[in-house]
């Protein structure tokens, strides 16, 4: 198969049209002059899987009428023209002109399918790989750092933590030189509000967590949000990536917030201090649990942000804050990861 890109093309199949890819699409198509004017690139998405069917055209689908498809039938695979009608990413990922598989799947922490599935074929098939699922970096991140190395391919996942705020490449590129202890910090926008509407408002957290879902914050089965699952995978991320300590979610103490009553938030306040969802990293230690944090601990941030510091040897604390979800800001942190590679290799 030709894998040389015409002119500056950067060929692209996208697997996961929910959200995140559906805003991805979009920043590519309305972006699309700017990453060549800056970047020297031109995005060309070759193939589109969803969950009930998949589209291609190794010459670049135009997203802006995938869009529309997806919309109005509620799967791409009706694609003006095309021929892949089935959802094969086995087929797509192996056989689709492409240097680049973005996955965008939802995330499963029970044994990261299909997401792993997909990493895995993409990086052996010798395509580098952009993901926002954090489920089989949770489970299986040393395994794909390994393979990914194996292959001379690129495996990024700056989406997977913060989204579009960028706390991965913050650690990896302005703090080099100097060693990280530990972090600590909110990683979870959903349990966040949650947790800022009870002490804010007095909700209880049934209360809280319908608001949050009415909002858009919360999902309809918001287990892996308030449950700690979702803070621990991305505590795992930071250790792998950051730390390089070699674990998986299961090793973690994770204690979710669903169980918390308006006494421990009222008790909390009384004493200066606020109820968190804080996921702890040390050496030695990778927790997920609620804790006092004092008003004034810049990690103790309202609503739906999120606060990470990084705790340093020689500078003390170092704390990024921003929004740490939705579908925009996702989409941004995985065009970050393109800029990257591109730069980085060519392709």
């Amino acid at each position: 198969m030709d894998r040389t890109p015409r002119e500056n093309a950067l060929r692209i199949v996208l697997i996961g049209f929910g959200t995140v890819g559906q805003s991805l699409a979009r920043i590519l198509t309305n972006d699309r002059d700017w990453l060549v004017k800056n970047y020297g690139f031109e995005p060309q998405v070759t193939a589109i899987a969803d969950s009930r069917g998949s589209c291609r055209d190794d010459n670049g689908l135009k997203l802006d009428l995938a869009l529309k498809v997806k919309e109005k039938y509620g799967s791409v695979q009706k694609y003006p023209g095309n021929s892949e009608r089935k959802t094969n990413t086995h087929q797509i990922i192996s056989g689709t002109e492409a240097e680049v598989v973005i996955e965008t799947t939802p995330s499963n922490f029970e044994n990261g399918e299909p997401g792993l599935s997909n990493i895995k074929e993409s990086l052996s098939a010798r395509r580098h790989v952009v993901t926002a699922n954090k489920g089989p970096l949770a489970l299986a991140m040393p395994a794909l750092l390994e393979l990914a190395n194996h292959t001379r391919m690129q495996l990024r996942f700056s989406a997977t933590v913060g989204a579009g705020t960028p706390f991965l490449n913050f650690a990896s590129k302005c703090l080099p030189g100097e060693k990280i202890l530990g972090i600590h910090g909110i990683l979870n926008g959903t349990t966040n509000y949650i947790l800022t509407r009870m002490d804010e408002a007095s909700l209880s957290y049934q209360k809280a967590l319908a608001e949050a879902q009415e909002k858009g914050y919360a999902e309809k089965n918001p287990d892996n949000d308030v449950k700690g699952l979702d803070t621990a995978a991305k505590i795992v991320i930071i250790a792998n990536w950051v730390l390089k300590r070699r674990i998986s979610i299961n090793e973690l103490e994770i204690t979710g917030i669903q169980n918390l009553g308006p006494k421990r938030i009222l008790t909390a306040k009384k004493s200066g201090a606020r109820i968190k969802l804080m996921g702890r990293l040390t050496d030695s230690r990778a927790t997920v649990k609620p804790e006092e944090v004092p008003a004034d601990n810049p990690v103790c941030v309202p609503g739906n942000l999120n606060a990470v510091a990084f705790s340093t040897e020689h500078i003390g604390d170092v704390t990024l804050i921003g929004r740490g979800a939705g579908g925009e800001e996702t989409a941004s942190a995985i065009i970050r990861d393109l800029v990257d590679i591109r730069s980085e290799y060519s392709i």
